[in-house]
């Protein structure tokens, strides 16, 4: 029976060419366990959180390789100070922010929220990138931004290093910053992502990048897309959605969140700018309608919409605000309608890629 295979699996001692990103160590681990590449969202992690999870996973995984995502955008403030944040937030912006939680009844949050733990900020990333340099971990990757004393560093330690972009104009300076792997995310994925369609942007970006090999990211739910990937000159492929449906990361879902994305539809997701500042995909709900609202204001940039909002968001999950519970998920989102294992979830992706990759053939005369 054949095998899914490309070079980059050799190159990075992985069975299969599929790339995992969680924010749930769990699930990170048994990506890399069941032959992909799994890579943690570390992004909203204290360093020393940082340090202790990533030593989880490689305790988890063995000899196995995994990865670690960062995001790293530019023009963040110098020190990790709310209170300078604060200041600057417009009085419509906090006011608009006080009618949402009177409209919903929302109590305040007992604890910071996810995007309030800490500020963005250039201090709080250098420890971050620290800790990362200091563990046991294969690979570095930049989701947003990729600093090119990053890219060295992370390499002198021996790691991977890997950024995500969404436009063919960012090739040449992530090159040129020594990036390993590209990650070309089009505008379907979930999460932080761009304004080019997946297929309009893979081939080019795969040109521009000559032998750097590419990943393809944004729409890839199964063994379809992966053979589409393949096909468009890719290496392999970076998945996010599929894994919030695997029974390891449920750990770490609202359960109501789990069933909200069990039932959305690939057109249930909305782009917007009210979680972070920066454009975010997730599924439509109350959150995303409220900002969407004519008289809303327009969100703040980062961090500056994360301190404005970060509490909020932590009261909505903590007290089970069901209208405007969410979660990021890309338009892959309508092709799960089930929680399942990890390994089931690879296994039927490798699968249907090696079936649609044969199917393919008889096409050639």
């Amino acid at each position: 029976m054949a095998t899914l295979w490309s070079p980059i699996c050799d190159q990075l001692g992985i069975e299969v060419p599929i790339f995992g990103f969680a924010h749930d160590i769990a699930t990170v681990a048994a990506i890399s366990n069941a032959g992909g590449y799994g890579v943690y969202g570390a992004t909203r992690r204290f360093p020393d959180e940082i340090t202790q999870e990533l030593a989880q996973i490689k305790a988890l995984v063995g000899a196995r390789p995994f990865g670690v995502d960062l995001v790293l955008p530019p023009g963040m403030p110098e020190h990790d100070s709310r209170e300078a944040i604060e200041i600057d937030i417009p009085d419509e912006h906090k006011a608009f922010v006080q009618s949402i939680i009177e409209q919903y009844n929302i109590p305040p949050a007992t604890q910071p929220g996810m995007r309030t733990r800490f500020i963005r900020s250039a201090e709080i990333e250098a420890a971050q990138i620290q800790s990362v340099l200091a563990s046991p971990v294969n690979m570095f990757a930049c989701g947003i931004g990729a600093p090119a004393a990053v890219i060295e560093a992370a390499k002198a330690q021996g790691m991977t290093t890997l950024a995500l972009i969404g436009s063919p104009h960012h090739v040449a300076r992530t090159i040129a910053a020594g990036v390993d792997i590209i990650v070309a995310q089009g505008y379907d994925a979930g999460a932080h992502t761009g304004t080019i369609g997946t297929y309009s942007l893979v081939p080019q970006i795969v040109e521009a990048a000559g032998e750097v090999p590419v990943l393809v990211a944004g729409g890839v739910a199964t063994g379809k897309h992966i053979a589409a990937a393949l096909a468009m000159g890719a290496q392999g492929v970076w998945m996010g959605t599929a894994w919030l449906f695997s029974e390891e990361h449920q750990g770490h879902m609202h359960p109501i969140n789990t069933q909200k994305l069990i039932e959305a539809g690939s057109g249930d997701t909305v782009i917007t700018r009210s979680e972070s500042g920066k454009t975010f995909r997730q599924v439509r709900s109350g959150w995303s309608q409220a900002w969407e609202a004519e008289g809303a204001p327009a969100p703040l940039k980062m961090p500056y919409q994360d301190v404005l909002v970060g509490d909020l968001l932590g009261a909505i999950e903590e007290h089970d605000i069901e209208p405007l519970i969410h979660s990021g998920a890309g338009q892959s989102v309508g092709y799960f309608d089930q929680v399942r294992p990890v390994q089931a979830i690879m296994d039927q992706l490798v699968t249907e890629t090696i079936e649609t990759l044969t199917q393919q053939q008889t096409y050639l005369r």
